[in-house]
C-alpha cells in the first residue's frame, strides 16, 4: 500500500535535466533526501513516515548523481553532487557544511566517494576526476586538492568502490564493450592496473571481493587487491544491455538487464 506520494515538479518548483530525474532518492535514518527543487528548495529532505518536507534550501542544479551519507571528522553529512559541484550538509537540518566547486558538462552520474576524509568524484563529457582532503578546524571544514585529472578516470556513470586507499571501478566514457576495470589509488590519482573489456557497467564491493557487471552482462568476481588484477569467477548471465548495478544479500547476487534479470547464489565450489 502506499504510504505517500510526492511531486517534486509541482510541489517544490523542480527543474527537469536531460534524461529526466535519473538519480536515486537517498534513504538515510528518518529522512530520505533527494535534489531537484527550484531556487531556495533544490536539495529536499522528506519524513521517511509522513512524506512531509523537513527541510529545504538551496538553489543548486541537480545532475544523475545520487547522494550519499558519509562521516567525516566524526561528522555525520550527506553529500550531494550538483551541477556546481560536491556541497555537504548537515543531515537534521540542511546547513551547508561545505562546497566544493566542480566543472559540470551535459551529464554528472556517479556518485561522490569517501574513504576517511578524503572525498573523489569523477564525471564524463571531458570533465574527468578529482580527489580532496576534507579538513576541519574547530566547527569550520574546509578543502585542499589531492589530485585533477581532466578528461582523464572519467566514470560515465559507474560509481566506484574504495578499500583500504584504493579504487575500483569502470573507468571510461562510451567505451561500450571495452572500457576498463581498473584500480586507482585514492590520495594519488595513479592507476595501479587496468582490465580491458567491462564498458560502463557497474560494481559492488563485497567483503574483499569486487563484483562487477559488465554491460554485455557478465558476471566478473576480482579481488580487491592493489597489487594485480585477480580473477576468481566470470559467468554471462545475462542477455541485453546492463547499465544497472548489482545488489547483493545473503549469499545471493541479484543483476538486471533491459530484457532480464537473474539471481546467482555465490559460494565456494563443491
Amino acid at each position: 500500500q502506499p504510504l505517500w506520494t510526492r511531486d517534486i515538479v509541482a510541489e517544490h518548483a523542480g527543474r527537469l535535466i536531460q534524461w529526466q530525474s535519473a538519480a536515486s532518492p537517498l534513504l538515510e535514518g528518518d529522512l530520505v533526501y533527494v535534489a531537484g527543487g527550484g531556487p531556495d528548495q533544490s536539495l529536499l529532505a522528506i519524513d521517511r513516515s509522513s512524506g512531509e518536507t523537513r527541510w529545504k534550501v538551496g538553489d543548486e542544479r541537480m545532475t544523475h548523481a545520487t547522494p550519499i551519507a558519509a562521516t567525516i571528522h566524526g561528522v555525520r553529512q550527506v553529500i550531494f553532487f550538483v551541477q556546481s559541484g560536491l556541497v555537504a550538509v548537515a543531515p537534521v537540518s540542511g546547513e551547508v557544511l561545505w562546497r566544493i566547486p566542480y566543472n559540470y558538462r551535459t551529464s554528472t552520474a556517479a556518485s561522490p566517494v569517501v574513504e576517511g576524509d578524503i572525498v573523489y568524484c569523477s564525471a564524463g563529457y571531458g570533465v574527468g576526476a578529482g580527489a580532496f582532503r576534507i579538513t576541519k578546524e574547530g566547527d569550520t571544514f574546509g578543502h585542499e586538492v589531492l589530485w585533477r585529472k581532466r578528461n582523464k578516470l572519467m566514470n560515465h556513470w559507474s560509481t566506484p568502490v574504495a578499500r583500504d586507499g584504493f579504487l575500483y571501478g569502470m573507468f571510461g566514457f562510451k567505451k561500450y564493450g571495452e572500457a576498463p576495470l581498473a584500480c586507482v589509488e585514492l590520495a594519488t590519482g595513479e592507476t595501479r592496473w587496468s582490465e580491458e573489456g567491462f564498458g560502463p557497467g557497474n560494481v559492488i564491493l563485497v567483503d574483499d571481493v569486487v563484483v562487477a557487471l559488465s554491460d554485455t552482462g557478465e558476471v566478473v568476481l576480482v579481488e580487491a587487491d592493489s597489487d594485480s588484477y585477480r580473477e576468481q569467477a566470470r559467468a554471462d548471465v545475462l542477455d541485453g544491455k546492463c547499465w544497472s548495478s548489482p545488489a547483493y544479500s545473503g549469499g545471493r547476487l541479484f543483476v538486471r538487464s533491459t530484457t532480464e534479470a537473474v539471481r546467482i547464489d555465490l559460494g565456494p565450489e563443491d
